[in-house]
Parts: structure tokens; sequence; C-alpha cells
């Protein structure tokens, strides 16, 4: 936005977050939930990354999206999360710009990466039943590892080009973000420079980052759903619409969240929605994932209950 009368043109070194809520008893109180919900997370998604580890069945192309998966959650809420931890701790609410800038660029990495992932797991569910004949050779380890790799490197390359691009804008006091972590809408709404170029940025790289994926995901799953339906045996309907139905509901909810937050930058106003989207995606969805994968998926709890009971029971 361009610069208004009477502001303080000020170079900023920090910013300052005021966090979900004021109170010092409040606080207190989110303290407590936020560090519960950072623990459970952690050890939810640990664990079924060491149930795929540990269980050979779980040795399968979608094991291995569905493990890096994990590796993403416990990424995307220890970029946010534990920040905000030390800061009610402290009770300061101040943080360096660079490290609000490395915030956003991790944020940003781990977030795409969850769109190429979440779309490589819906590539791996239509052949596993669209092309069960040549599933084998199409989705080999080799071709696993090139579309995480290509995902990665996707992945930084948006994360590297919005951050860069943010830290060519002016900001200038007053530096105060209503929010618990710094993200583009935020800055934005902050910077005495003009966002136009920052803004298109954004626009192109949600319909390569998001739009795309979302497209292909849809398509994957159009064909999912008419071969199931043509699966003679009721049994076997639904296994395929247990493991396709758990994907789903995780794109569903991440996507949701991200329309949400990212569609309204003309907003001014930092409301309580934009937190609570925020705490959505960076809180509910990682603690959320490992229990809509294994809730439905006898293969998954077995193998949670080997690592989590039957290593217990040989000592």
């Amino acid at each position: 936005m361009e610069p208004e009368a009477g502001t303080n043109m000020t170079a900023v070194t920090e910013f300052i977050l005021l966090g979900l809520v004021e109170t010092e008893e409040m606080q207190s109180v989110v303290f407590v939930l936020f560090f519960f919900a950072y623990l459970v997370t952690v050890g939810g998604n640990l664990s079924i990354l060491a149930a795929i580890l540990v269980e050979p069945k779980l040795h399968t192309p979608m094991y291995f999206f569905l493990g890096n998966l994990s590796v993403l959650d416990v990424g995307c809420i220890s970029v946010t999360v534990p920040s905000m931890l030390g800061r009610l701790l402290s009770h300061k609410h101040t943080v360096p710009y660079g490290a609000c800038l490395s915030q956003l660029f991790f944020f940003h990495l781990l977030a795409g990466m969850d769109c190429f992932l979440l779309t490589a797991m819906a590539y791996d569910r239509f052949l596993a039943i669209c092309r069960p004949l040549t599933y084998s050779t199409r989705m080999s380890q080799t071709v696993q590892r090139i579309l995480v790799a290509v995902s990665w490197a996707c992945a930084i390359t948006n994360a590297l080009i919005h951050t860069v691009a943010i830290s060519t804008l002016n900001f200038c006091v007053p530096n105060v973000i209503n929010h618990f972590y710094c993200d583009l809408p935020q800055l934005f709404q902050l910077s005495c420079s003009s966002t136009q170029l920052n803004e298109l940025l954004l626009f192109v790289a949600a319909s390569f980052m998001a739009v795309a994926p979302l497209v292909l995901i849809t398509v994957s799953y159009v064909h999912v759903v008419a071969a199931v339906l043509r699966i003679h045996s009721t049994q076997g309907r639904k296994k395929a619409f247990s493991t396709c139905g758990s994907h789903l509901t995780v794109v569903g909810i991440f996507y949701g969240t991200g329309v949400f937050s990212y569609m309204r930058l003309g907003s001014v106003e930092a409301s309580d929605k934009d937190k609570g989207v925020g705490v959505f995606m960076t809180v509910i969805n990682p603690m959320l994932n490992p229990l809509i994968y294994s809730l439905r998926n006898t293969d998954v709890q077995g193998a949670l209950c080997q690592v989590l009971v039957g290593r217990q029971s040989l000592t």
C-alpha cells in the first residue's frame, strides 16, 4: 500500500506480534492448550512415521508419501508454535525482521510441499485403482523419489521467490501484526510501499501451487470414483473408498483453510477469523492428519500397536 500522511517512515527492524489473546489469564490457557497440541501433533506424526518404517506391509508408495506428509506436519507446527510459546513465556511480543522472514520462508516451503505431496498421493491412488496392471512400474521407487524431489524443488523456489520479493518492500511504523506468526497478507498490510507486484506473484504462485494441483486431484478422483463404482465386491468398494476418503478429507481441510486465508488480501482489517484460520492451518490440520489416516486403516492401526505396545511387551 502507498504511504499515508503522518506515517512514520522509520525503517522497521522488528515486528510486534499481538498473538491470539491479550489478557494474561487467557495467555496461560493458550500456552497450555498449544503446548499440549504441539506434543500430540509431534507424537502422533512421529508414531505414524515409525509405524511405516517398522512394518513391512506399509512399505508401499501410498505409505511412503504418508510418511513424508507426517514429516511435513511436524515441520509445519514447529515453524509457528514453539516461537509463539516462547513469546508467551517471556511476555515479549517482538520478533526480529530476519526471524519474521525466515518463518515466512519455511511456512510457505512446507505449505507448498503439502500441495504437491497431496497431488502425488492422489496420482498414486489413481494408478493403484484405475491402472493396477502397470502400477508397480509407473509408481516404482525411482518415480516416488523423483516426485518428492521435484516437489521439494518447486516448493523451495516458490518460498524463495516470496521471501525475496517481500524483502524488497519498505515497512514503516506502526509495525504491529494482529496475528501469532508472520505471513504474507499481514505483511502486505504493513508495507508503506506498493505491494502490487507481490500480490501478482502470489496470484501466479497460487495458480501453479494450489489451483493446478487441485484440478489434478479432482480429475484423478473422478476416474477413481468411476472405477470403484464398477467394482462388484462390496468389501472391495469399501476398502477402496476408505483409503481414498482419508486423503480427500485431508485435501478438503487443507485447501479450504488455504483459500479462506489468501483470498482476503484486500481486507485491511486483521480479524479474529484470520487467527482462527491460522490456527487451523498450522495446528489443527497437522494434529488431525495422523488421526484421519489411522482411524479407518487397519494396517496402520496394527503397525501403531506394534510400535507402541509390541515393543514394550518384548522388554
